[in-house]
This record gives C-alpha cells, structure tokens and sequence, in this order.
C-alpha cells in the first residue's frame, strides 16, 4: 500500500450520523478523532464506576427483551428477582424490558436493590420501570463491563443473540481466570437442552472444551436452589467484600436503601 493509499485509510471517517459503535468500528479515522473518541470512552468508563461503586452485592440476570408478561419465562425471571433481594442482593440486568423488566420487578417489588445498566438504541430500548438507579450507555463493550464487574454471580434465562453472548463471555472469561469463578446459572432447561446437548456431544468429544468446564454452570428451574447455589459459593469460596461507604463531600451516595 503507497503513503497516500495508507494516509487515505487513516483519514476515513464514519458518518456523523452513525452510532458510536458503529462509529468506533468502522476502520481507522484521523488521529484527532480516535484521541476525542478514546476519552469519550474513558469518561463513559467513569461515569459507570462512579455510578455503580456503591450498589454492594449484586447479581446479574441476563435474557431476552423480547419477553412478554404473560410468558413463563417472565415469571420465573420476576420470582429470580424477588428470591434475590430476600437474600440481601441488588439485581442488576441490562434495564431493557423482557426478562430485564421482570428480574428488576421481582426485586423492587420485595423491597431490594434493582439497577439497571441500558443501552442507547434509539429504535429498540428504553430503560424498564422497576430501577432504583439506572446508567445509559454508548458502547456495548462498556455496558457489558459493568453487567460483570460489580457481580457475585450470574443467572442466564432464555434470550437470543445477546444473551448467547453474554453467557458464553461471561463462561470464557471465568475459563480463562479473567475474573473469578464466580457461580453462573441457567435456568429455563427446556429452553437450553439442545445447546448443552451439543456441547456435551460434540465440544467436549472434540476437545474443543473440557467437561469439567461445563460443570461449572448450574442448570436448574427453581429460583430458591438457584438463588441458595449464588449464596453458598460467594460466601464459601469468595466471601463478600465490604461495601464502602459513600463520600459525600464528593458528591457520592448509595442506592442501598437506610
């Protein structure tokens, strides 16, 4: 490629009017822009941490926006919630309406902690209306950092794509010990069999994953043992951190309710 073949590469940019993951990845832009991007990015990084240091212990529930109220799946992420805050943690989900909507229902409605990470999809999501405190993001990337930074453990409900991703990142980086073991179920069994079916069959046969990987995950239908599985591994093999205080000479507070 000549210098001006690589120049032109360099200075291409996104349309304005796209969104900003499209924008971050559609190829390489003036340097000017990448440096005024990158510190969006960090002030979007920081506006969560701020947002979310305080919320204590918490569990991410991870499904399907799609899902409707009348469905069992709706239900069965609504009693997720509620077993959660009578165990004492916040229920944080995508903010979205579905499952989200449901698992944060079913937490606000038993008086707990329900928060809400959304994303800015201008012709799909609004942030449900069962959050004590909700963050709007950009990025994607961002967005999933914080649904697993602030987490004691993860419960996986019937979704598409998204949450396909978010259960397989979430496995990969436990596997690979980019955060700890910490518990992860899934729960709707009759949603999910065929996939397991085919990690044991055919993954695990062709060694592409191990089979001691595949028992890290709990399968199981009942809010009470999947809520009971969160506890006992937290406490056992990870313990709960102190939740700090709030500064509020800085302006800080918590969305735990005194």
């Amino acid at each position: 490629m000549s210098d001006l073949e690589q120049q032109q590469v360099e200075e291409q940019e996104a349309p304005s009017h796209q969104d900003p993951d499209r924008a971050l990845l559609f190829g390489p832009a003036r340097r000017g822009s990448e440096l005024a991007r990158a510190g969006r990015i960090f002030v979007e990084l920081l506006r969560g941490f701020r947002a979310l240091h305080f919320v204590g212990p918490c569990v991410t529930v991870f499904g399907s926006a799609r899902t409707k109220p009348e469905d069992p799946y709706y239900d069965l992420a609504r009693q997720v919630g509620r077993r959660l805050a009578e165990a004492g943690f916040a229920t944080m989900t995508g903010g979205g309406p579905g499952i989200m909507e449901a698992a944060n229902r079913g937490a606000k409605e038993a008086g707990g902690v329900s928060i809400g990470c959304n994303i800015d999809l201008p012709q799909e999501q609004r942030h449900n209306d069962y959050l004590d405190l909700w963050v709007d993001f950009k990025y994607f990337f961002v967005r999933k950092l914080m649904l697993m930074k602030y987490s004691y453990g993860f419960i996986i409900l019937p979704g598409g794509f998204g949450t396909m991703d978010e259960f397989f990142e979430t496995v990969t980086l436990i596997q690979t010990g980019k955060i700890a073991g910490f518990p992860l179920v899934v729960m709707g069994s009759e949603f999910w069999d065929e996939l397991f079916d085919f990690l044991q069959r055919r993954m695990v046969p062709a060694g592409t994953i191990d089979a001691a990987e595949l028992e890290r995950i709990e399968c199981t239908d009942s809010p009470e043992h999947a809520v009971r599985h969160i506890l006992e591994v937290a406490i056992r093999d990870h313990g709960l951190r102190r939740q700090m205080a709030p500064a509020r000479a800085l302006g800080e507070s918590s969305p735990r309710k005194t």
